[in-house]
């Protein structure tokens, strides 16, 4: 009881350390895959959904929203931060109009990336479909505000992409039409190019705030580490290796951008050292464990697998550093959203 007590202590006074910036944004427009995504998938028919028990069990009123997660991902906690709301919908939840988008909404769909093959793998929307969203929603947002005011919004709101992993670990190491085509170096410049004209895109379109997600430590994703049970289950090096040199990559297709988009304010935020280190020393995060996830047996399951009827799911998600095999704990999402707060986003304060 002390220690869930302790835990519980450790989990308060992470969220009240998160900085309140008084921002000068109005409003978040998320794209991306299933880290940033709330719902959007509910939606569409594909396989890959989280819209039942116990995804969502931590959120708020313990309801499964279709967050891949036991309760809130790292955008509601920016956006919470950014002092706007706590929680960002999903763009086609049709419990919500214009109005709650106004202020926040995600056009993010769990499985996808920047490579429209990997959007079909298991029939989600593209990449280039969340844009087709955005400008659907610029002009329902015109419509509300007015032309003038909402172009203006449009400008001051931080448009935030995430999305990259499944590229690599659903598409490329996986079935043999891109890898048959294009080298690892050659298919990260492939992706580098496809949000290069996204940014382009976005700016064309009004958008002057922008922050670009780089890649996690993939190889050591519960997933990942369960496809190298033979080996100690370990990380898998090579993963790691590609996730760090397409964020060099990134990072140089930013600062290329900011000096041809003139006025853009645009940074890329990466996750892999933050969440690297939390694996390392999961202790000194309040964590337990950082090798298997808390659904399920911690190995494999995700999406349906990870369900109520499975027996072997945890009692304390904040032990974990994963919640599914593939993404993180509400608890992890805040620590990696404290860590964007105070670093990337101190451009936009």
């Amino acid at each position: 009881m002390a220690c869930k007590l302790v835990i519980l202590f450790f989990f308060v006074n992470l969220l009240m350390q998160i900085p309140k910036v008084r921002a000068t944004v109005p409003a978040i427009i998320v794209f991306g895959d299933s880290t940033v995504d709330p719902g959007n998938n509910n939606q569409v028919s594909t396989v890959l959904k989280s819209n039942f028990e116990p995804y969502g069990r931590d959120y708020y009123g313990g309801q499964p929203t279709g967050r891949f997660s036991n309760g809130r991902i790292a955008t509601d906690f920016i956006s919470e931060a950014l002092r706007i709301k706590p929680a960002i919908p999903a763009y086609l939840d049709p419990k919500y109009d214009i109005e709650d988008f106004a202020t926040g909404v995600s056009f993010a769909s769990a499985g996808t990336g920047y490579d429209n093959a990997t959007s079909d793998v298991l029939s989600v929307i593209p990449f280039w479909k969340e844009l087709e969203y955005y400008k659907e929603y610029q002009n329902k947002l015109r419509k509300h505000l007015g032309k003038d005011e909402a172009n203006q919004r449009f400008s001051e709101s931080l448009h935030l992409i995430s999305i990259g992993t499944n590229d690599f670990l659903e598409n490329y190491y996986i079935f043999p039409t891109r890898s048959s085509k294009y080298s690892v170096d050659e298919y990260q410049s492939f992706l580098i190019g496809i949000a290069s004209n996204f940014i382009r895109e976005l700016y064309k379109l009004g958008a002057r705030k922008v922050v670009i997600g780089g890649l996690p430590p993939m190889g050591c994703l519960p997933l990942e580490r369960t496809t190298n049970m033979f080996f100690g289950s370990d990380c898998i090096d090579e993963y790691n290796d590609v996730a760090k040199d397409f964020n060099k990559k990134l990072q140089g297709a930013v600062t290329e951008l900011k000096q041809v988009l003139g006025g853009i304010h645009l940074v890329m935020s990466s996750p892999y050292d933050k969440l690297m280190e939390m694996i390392r020393n999961p202790s000194h995060f309040g964590f337990e464990d950082a090798e298997t996830a808390c659904c399920g047996t911690g190995l494999f399951e995700m999406s349906y697998l990870c369900d109520t009827m499975n027996p072997f799911t945890c009692s304390d998600a904040n032990k974990y550093v994963f919640w599914d095999a593939f993404h993180p704990t509400e608890k992890t999402n805040a620590i990696l959203a404290d860590y964007v707060v105070k670093t990337t986003l101190a451009e936009f304060r």
